[in-house]
């Protein structure tokens, strides 16, 4: 998944870079259905490390609401970019 802005996840501490990011999630087997289906147990952002501590990774676990938020405030952020630029990029209409 692609961040195109910095953004923060509630329980980890600061501002993670805009970028992509792989998302890992973990699944059981549910057992005793007659049919194949799994239950989601875990949900990791796999964080690069920077500065000081390039080259390595981290899982950082986050639920399901938390990473949907914030994808949205990302969302949110881009549009408001996109849209002040382009307002700022428009000529005025002349009407004579």
């Amino acid at each position: 998944m692609t961040f195109s802005n910095r953004f923060t996840l509630p329980g980890h501490p600061g501002d993670l870079p805009a970028g992509d990011y792989e998302v890992l999630v973990e699944e059981e087997l549910l057992q005793g259905l007659s049919f194949e289906a799994y239950r989601r147990t875990a949900t990791y952002l796999k964080v690069r490390g920077r500065g000081g501590h390039a080259g390595r990774t981290e899982l950082r676990a986050i639920s399901d609401s938390d990473l949907k938020e914030a994808l949205s405030r990302d969302q949110t952020a881009t549009e408001a970019k996109k849209g002040y630029s382009d307002a700022a990029l428009s000529p005025q209409e002349d009407r004579t």
